[in-house]
């Protein structure tokens, strides 16, 4: 039979044992969850693409043109930064949409006119790896006061199936 002190004292040392874990859990799942608001903070979508840049680029302004959206611009931040003597790896910008999307987005606020047309963003980081990121429409209408307004959600279907679409393989 096992003296009363040391049950007691196994008995704690186990109750120790369990509240570290259930520490280091909740340290795990608070990092976890800071991490993801950390990325996610800026309003940033970001999706690796298999493709150049330039590939990438012209997929997603297909894509873009395919769905009936117009583009309005398409700037060559790299060529931009050669005509001043600069390097820049591969970075594009792609300025697209259409009122049927806009507009509605303006009615619920339209300070978010300062954030439309919508943009997409293609650059190749130091590693080689091709990014193509863009602006979550939640964060933008959060920005401007209206996070529940009625066209976001439909938005942020739209703007994720052209990024999937121009990174597929």
């Amino acid at each position: 039979m096992v003296p009363t002190r040391a049950l007691l004292l196994d008995a704690a040392a186990n109750r120790k044992e369990s509240a570290v874990k259930i520490l280091h859990s909740v340290v795990a799942v608070t990092l976890i969850s800071l991490a993801s608001l950390a990325g996610a903070a800026d309003g940033l979508v970001a999706l690796r693409s298999p493709h150049s840049a330039k590939e990438t680029m012209n997929r997603l302004e297909e894509i873009v043109k395919q769905r009936g959206l117009n583009v309005f611009a398409r700037i060559d931040h790299a060529a931009g930064a050669s005509k001043v003597g600069k390097t820049l790896r591969p970075t594009e910008v792609l300025v697209f949409g259409n009122p049927q999307g806009g507009t509605p987005f303006m009615e619920c606020a339209q300070t978010a006119g300062i954030d439309l047309p919508l943009k997409a963003l293609v650059w190749e980081d130091a590693s080689s790896q091709v990014w193509l990121g863009y602006n979550d429409p939640a964060y933008l209408a959060q920005r401007h006061g209206v996070a529940q307004c009625h066209v976001v959600e439909n938005l942020r279907k739209a703007l994720a199936g052209i990024a999937e679409a121009a990174g597929a393989r």
